[in-house]
């Protein structure tokens, strides 16, 4: 398995509200509108998965396989000739400030694999610098 993990993003926000929205993605509708295109595009979901188109890659969709509250939510993909698993990790450091962590491991061949590292390691910070950017607050 290859491993990308992206930077650790600060949210202002408590880990139960973001644990809240990102355990159901069903939440996200009251938002998509505000997502930047150039960075996620197709966005797509329901409670349990969410699909989204990422340049070169493609549609990619991944559904939620393990929740932990206020800590972890993990994910494994659909729609890949290969497996990938990502987990949100969170830590609340403050009341309004919690640290998140997304890692992603793929089961990668070395052919695949050099074809596809930076493609996953930028759509890991798109990914993440979008999660991060998300008005929490604002998301009931």
């Amino acid at each position: 398995m290859t491993e990308f993990t992206s930077d650790i993003k600060t949210i202002s926000h408590n880990n139960a509200d973001v644990f809240r929205v990102l355990s159901d993605l069903s939440k996200l509708d009251l938002i998509k509108d505000q997502i930047p295109e150039d960075k996620i595009k197709d966005f797509k979901f329901d409670s349990d998965s969410c699909s989204f188109r990422v340049d070169p890659i493609g549609e990619v969709r991944f559904n939620v396989v393990e929740r932990e509250p206020n800590k972890l939510v993990k994910f494994k993909s659909e729609n890949l000739p290969f497996d990938v698993f990502l987990w949100i990790q969170l830590v609340q450091k403050a009341e309004k400030d919690t640290k998140m962590k997304i890692t992603l491991r793929a089961d990668l061949n070395p052919f695949v694999k050099g074809m596809v590292s930076k493609p996953l390691k930028e759509g890991l910070a798109k990914i993440s610098d979008v999660i991060a950017s998300l008005p929490y607050d604002k998301i009931v």
